[in-house]
């Protein structure tokens, strides 16, 4: 897969985002297929974060209003905050970049991105009967939200390719 940076080429760091998207997607479902959740739920979750990086960079403006500033890269380059956001949407702050998507694309974005964090903190810590380190009791809950977060990726590639 090519490599770009949204401050070149928004355009093309969009494309090969939703490229991303997709591959992981597809991936998560055939691990799943394997009966590899831990690893199938760490594909959902990077295909999620990468439409959310894609509607992000779509989005520049609005990402930049609320990421003001600049900062420097791990090279010491200087980058606008909003930039460097949208190239790695830190794990930690991708519920908040959602939130912020939320006012063009609706509240699914932060659903499929709460659904998103859940199956990551799954694949981290594996089931839990007493609901203490993981929200996932059950293996057949894990599957249902695997697929359901797959297919939910694959129509928001689909619906940002053409937007």
């Amino acid at each position: 897969m090519s490599h770009a940076h949204p401050w070149r080429d928004t355009t093309q760091y969009t494309k090969l985002r939703l490229e991303e998207a997709m591959q992981e997607a597809e991936l998560a479902l055939k691990f799943l297929d394997q009966g590899l959740h831990r690893n199938a739920s760490g594909k959902v979750f990077q295909a999620w974060k990468a439409v959310v990086s894609a509607a992000a960079a779509k989005n520049r403006e609005l990402i930049a209003k609320h990421y003001t500033g600049i900062v420097k890269d791990r090279i010491g380059k200087v980058r606008s905050r909003a930039d460097l956001i949208i190239a790695l949407i830190p794990t930690t702050r991708l519920r908040e970049v959602a939130s912020i998507l939320e006012e063009v694309y609706g509240k699914e974005m932060v659903h499929l991105t709460d659904l998103a964090l859940n199956l990551h903190e799954f694949q981290y810590n594996g089931l839990d009967p007493e609901g203490v380190v993981s929200r996932y009791t059950n293996l057949n809950d894990v599957e249902k939200d695997i697929r359901y977060l797959a297919e939910k990726t694959i129509e928001w590639v689909r619906r940002l390719g053409q937007a």
